[in-house]
């Protein structure tokens, strides 16, 4: 008997890796004024993927704005900071999740990730997003991020750092959960929007967010 539940375990076991290791991946379509991009989600952070789709089927991000621009760092959008302040009575949509940090996972160019508040456990907003723009970076300046943070880029991440850029100085402290695949220009078309001084841009940069079928996915990526 002892035998055959662990047979039985292993067998589930390995039926869950197989499952885990043949999930597709999942691709959103963000339409703006200034034009469209299209975002792979990783399967390595299950949680924000879950709750980012969710959201986007419900429509409810289309119901919000990219309400900072910072050209040279990011795009942020969603619910604002000031929506999650002590005292307001949150959505239901409106939580806290735990962060999903993964060192292969980096603000590079084109990253998507979650915005957050100053939170000590670096939980994520499930309402709040950013598109990195970031800088190109030397390899000094990496270096003295790295002893800064107490983090490490590894050669891989150096040299996209270096040559394509993003903002490495938020590594591990917003979770990445996605990237641009095709459209990356939509970057320096939203970021060339007139701003005032805190990047609230001068007209609304609504958005409408698309989750894309297998079959929708492979069209737009051809």
């Amino acid at each position: 008997m002892k035998k055959i539940k662990l047979i039985l375990i292993a067998i589930l076991s390995f039926t869950v890796t197989v499952a885990a290791a043949q999930q597709s991946e999942q691709f959103v379509k963000i339409e703006t004024p200034q034009g469209s991009c299209i975002v792979k989600l990783y399967n390595e952070t299950p949680i924000h993927r879950d709750n980012f789709i969710k959201l986007v089927k419900s429509h409810y991000f289309d119901a919000t704005t990219f309400n900072r621009i910072l050209k040279g760092f990011v795009i942020q959008g969603g619910d604002q900071d000031s929506l999650y302040e002590k005292g307001r009575t949150l959505k239901p949509q409106q939580k806290w999740i735990a962060p999903e940090f993964n060192t292969a996972l980096f603000h590079k160019r084109g990253a998507l990730a979650m915005g957050r508040d100053g939170n000590a456990a670096k939980e994520s907003f499930t309402t709040q997003i950013y598109i990195v723009d970031g800088r190109k970076y030397t390899d000094a300046q990496l270096d003295a991020i790295e002893k800064k943070k107490g983090v490490h880029f590894s050669d891989t991440q150096r040299e996209v750092y270096r040559t394509i850029g993003g903002t490495p100085s938020l590594d591990q402290d917003y979770t990445v959960f996605g990237e641009i695949v095709k459209g990356m220009d939509w970057i320096d078309k939203t970021t060339a929007a007139k701003v005032d001084k805190n990047g609230n841009p001068d007209n609304i940069v609504w958005m409408k967010l698309t989750l894309l079928t297998p079959k929708q996915a492979a069209k737009e990526l051809n």
